[in-house]
């Protein structure tokens, strides 16, 4: 279970990928690229979490989608500092923020490509 769980979060932090782990460099980036935040809150030991990075995050497409319109951000409960406006029970979380901070959108529960694809539907609705 440790293995998978190391293989997992390798493809989260994998070079290709540019996750950030501070929440105030990561909006400071936002502001400089003016682009959006997405915040994903997990936790160390969480097969839902372990489960979106496998079925969702793992795709080549979906983090091509996000690195063109956002900042990533990852932040473990167990291992981050989290503003404590942001659930931190109930993992795997979503946030959609503004460069600024303002929640655009959040969401709860691993997706499938598909699904977090909605997700991002909704937030396009809703920054319009």
């Amino acid at each position: 279970m440790i293995i998978l769980a190391l293989i997992l979060g390798a493809s989260l932090y994998g070079s290709t990928v540019d996750w950030m782990h501070d929440y105030d460099k990561a909006l400071s980036k936002a502001k400089t690229e003016q682009k959006d935040v997405y915040l994903f809150i997990g936790a160390d030991v969480c097969r839902f979490c372990d489960l979106f990075k496998e079925k969702t995050l793992s795709k080549k497409e979906v983090i091509d989608t996000l690195q063109e319109d956002y900042i990533l951000l990852y932040l473990s409960r167990d291992q981050h500092k989290i503003p404590k406006r942001f659930a931190t029970q109930g993992v795997p979380r979503h946030y959609f923020l503004t460069p600024c901070g303002k929640i655009i959108h959040e969401d709860i529960g691993s997706r499938e490509p598909a699904g977090f694809y909605s997700i991002l539907d909704e937030v396009d609705l809703k920054r319009e």
